[in-house]
């Protein structure tokens, strides 16, 4: 019998099936578009979405059905995106993604209202126009006849365990990356949504709080994807799956996932809700792990400057490599230098993430000379993501949360080059899984929690989750990155003005 993780992502969808030993069995992704009707504006045709990931899951369970046919399911999604749907659960407009930036008045106003402190406190979730509630509020004010015709308000768990056959329902660890979830209640907050206008009655329930198993696959579409009883389980918030599926299940354990956007998550025992994380933007949520919260950064740009360095700067050595059946990014940086780049590299292609969370930042290449070559550049954008890297893991530190070893997962975990460079920028050992694509296999994990495969996550990672690779910082690679990071603490406080003006 087989577990399936699908993870809903912000570009594309994917689908694995594993046995319980963790191995992958079949597996299929489908990509989908992001909509940008207006400057600042993320939207998603969520319909479209559900089409993919129906497709991702017809593939897997076709693959699998005779031999290892599956047994349970649970869902992976990216967090904040808000559908408003009707009574029959159809959207009625595009999904307003986690990374749209329109809401800055109703955060203005949330602040105004509520204070910045206070709302971080009950819900751990920094004012920021990420957060899903302030989409509600720029709904609910712009768009009056959709927020009158609908029924509900859901994300992508709900809104796709509700097309599978569980009735919308959220896990609390999405829940809680919403701004509208009491982190120390472990409820909707009521009084807070009360006084946005927001009845709970148009929030999906909450999922028991040990996660679980939550409804079963809707008949006709087992019967037409061929397979028998498939239970759906309590999923949560891809990154939360990422770190249980890369084995972060202890206070003090901490995964860096290294996709489109790049993502620390560091779990603790108890919410840690000081004023320093808040000044940084750090969010604090619940884990899928139950009895654990995880604090994570964000730097929204990731991989996504390395693609655009690629296809921007690089076709055809990408084509070349394709076509050769190479790693079009092991192309690019063929020939970069050793030790740190004569550059520095601001990556702030899509604003900044944490600490700064400055919507208005752009981009920078500082240090460009005639003798700058594009794998020495290339290698520079990877420096420049690293040194974004260490900037949060020092504020984390700083707000006392200790951090002794970095699980990496993601694209980026299959780049030796940029692993050693974590290892040597971060002063940090890495520990690197089996599998990369710890979200799906989170989520599978969960699914098989739910219906008794494993008798807890614990036993349920210490059976599926395994690692490739150990790599510790050079010490002398560490020394001479010590002085490139130095300066590169002065490169935003010093360009942010200019930057803002362009």
């Amino acid at each position: 019998m087989s577990l399936i993780g699908l993870d809903i992502g912000t570009n594309a969808c994917k689908a694995i099936a594993f046995d319980a030993q963790g191995q992958a069995l079949a597996q299929a992704s489908h990509e989908y578009p992001i909509l940008t009707p207006q400057p600042g504006w993320a939207e998603q045709d969520a319909e479209t979405v559900w089409q993919r990931a129906q497709d991702c899951l017809q593939r897997v369970i076709s693959a699998v059905r005779r031999q290892d046919p599956p047994q349970a399911l649970a869902l992976s999604v990216q967090g904040e995106a808000v559908i408003p749907v009707d009574d029959a659960g159809r959207p009625l407009r595009p999904a307003i993604l986690g990374m749209d930036t329109r809401t800055t008045a109703e955060n203005r106003w949330l602040a105004e209202r509520f204070g910045p402190e206070a709302l971080f406190e009950r819900t751990g979730m920094p004012i920021h126009t990420i957060n899903t509630l302030p989409k509600l509020l720029w709904i609910q004010r712009h768009e009056p006849e959709t927020w009158r015709r609908a029924r509900r308000f859901v994300l992508y768990e709900d809104f796709i365990l509700s097309r599978l056959g569980a009735g919308p329902v959220i896990s609390h660890c999405l829940a809680s990356r919403t701004q509208m979830y009491d982190l120390h209640q472990g409820t909707w907050a009521e009084d807070l949504l009360e006084a946005c206008g927001i009845e709970v009655e148009r929030l999906a329930p909450l999922a028991p709080l040990e996660g679980g198993e939550v409804g079963e696959l809707m008949p006709h579409l087992a019967q037409a994807w061929g397979c028998g009883k498939v239970s759906l389980a309590s999923g949560g918030h891809d990154q939360a799956c990422a770190a249980l599926g890369s084995g972060i299940l202890s206070a003090g354990q901490a995964m860096v996932s290294t996709g489109t956007a790049e993502v620390v998550e560091v779990a603790l025992s108890s919410p840690q809700l000081s004023e320093g994380l808040r000044r940084a933007n750090i969010s604090v949520y619940r884990h899928v792990v139950p009895g654990l919260y995880l604090a994570m950064t964000l730097n929204h740009s990731g991989g996504l400057v390395l693609r655009w360095f690629r296809d921007a700067l690089c076709p055809a050595e990408r084509d070349a490599a394709l076509a050769a059946g190479r790693d079009p990014y092991d192309a690019i940086l063929q020939g970069a230098p050793e030790g740190p780049t004569p550059l520095l590299v601001l990556p702030h292609f899509v604003g900044s993430g944490t600490p700064w969370m400055d919507t208005a930042s752009k981009g920078a290449i500082l240090g460009l000379t005639f003798q700058t070559d594009r794998p020495t550049l290339a290698k520079a954008i990877l420096e420049g993501l690293t040194f974004e890297l260490r900037l949060n893991l020092d504020i984390l530190r700083e707000g006392g949360i200790a951090i002794e070893i970095l699980h990496a997962v993601g694209g980026g975990a299959r780049s030796n080059l940029w692993l050693h460079l974590k290892a040597d920028i971060c002063r940090l050992p890495l520990r690197v899984p089996h599998v990369t694509d710890a979200a799906c296999l989170g989520a599978a994990l969960l699914a098989g929690a739910a219906v008794g495969c494993y008798a807890t996550l614990h036993e349920a990672a210490s059976r599926a989750v395994f690692y490739r690779q150990e790599i510790a910082p050079d010490p002398s690679s560490a020394s001479d990155y010590e002085a490139r990071y130095a300066l590169y603490r002065q490169v935003y406080p010093t360009l942010a003005p200019l930057l803002h003006a362009l």
